[in-house]
């Protein structure tokens, strides 16, 4: 049995992983999707690590997957202790010492992300509607609101600790049709960073949310 350690992007709320987890369970394996407190001004990127290896203590083999902003966090536990294999989903891809805050301008994810807005005729303004729930249904997306939270600064600001990428498999996957993270960035970033190709799975930024079922046999077939 394989256990996934599910790593929530910005705001840290594990209900992002809550289509994803029952699924993974069902095919025979322990998903635990670790909550982070974003909005705490005293936690940051080791303290998120640190809850992320807590969640997991004790198992052998552990994959790690982690959303958006989650990336920052991943390589941390994967330094931190033994994992299977890291899996990012529509990650920010770090750099050994970089703050997610720097992240932004040094891979131009805003050059990016207006290109393909005006490449394929939707608002260059960022709203909730047309960057992140555009195919995420409403209902599901009304459930999440009591789950919501801010990112608060701390965690923007403190570096990514490691010295180099850890030694594990590494698997980098982009929905198809994320607007925030533009596939045409992400690729990009694999490959300048990690030297590695990117794969694509249905949806947006929270594909979690939108296509489950597809992410979920994504992730089953890459054990």
């Amino acid at each position: 049995m394989t256990t996934f350690a599910l790593v929530p992007g910005a705001g840290g709320a594990a209900w992002y992983w809550h289509r994803v987890v029952p699924l993974l369970e069902q095919a025979g394996h322990e998903a635990v999707a670790v909550d982070l407190p974003g909005d705490d001004p005293h936690a940051g990127l080791p303290e998120y690590a640190a809850l992320v290896v807590e969640a997991v203590a004790g198992r052998d083999d552990v994959v790690v997957v982690a959303q958006s902003m989650g990336g920052f966090t991943a390589p941390m536990v994967a330094a931190r202790r033994p994992v299977s294999r890291v899996v990012l989903l529509n990650a920010m891809v770090p750099l050994p010492g970089e703050t997610a805050g720097q992240w932004w301008d040094a891979v131009g994810s805003e050059e990016a992300r207006l290109t393909a807005a005006r490449a394929d005729g939707y608002t260059e303004d960022v709203d909730l509607d047309t960057y992140f729930l555009h195919d995420v249904d409403p209902a599901v997306a009304a459930t999440g609101e009591a789950h919501q939270r801010p990112e608060v600064d701390r965690a923007f600001e403190t570096p990514c600790d490691i010295a180099s990428w850890p030694d594990v498999p590494t698997r980098v996957v982009a929905g198809a049709d994320d607007r925030f993270f533009p596939v045409a960035l992400q690729r990009r970033v694999a490959r300048e960073r990690l030297g590695l190709d990117l794969e694509t799975v249905p949806g947006g930024h929270l594909a979690a949310l939108s296509h489950p079922a597809e992410l979920t046999a994504y992730l089953l077939a890459t054990l």
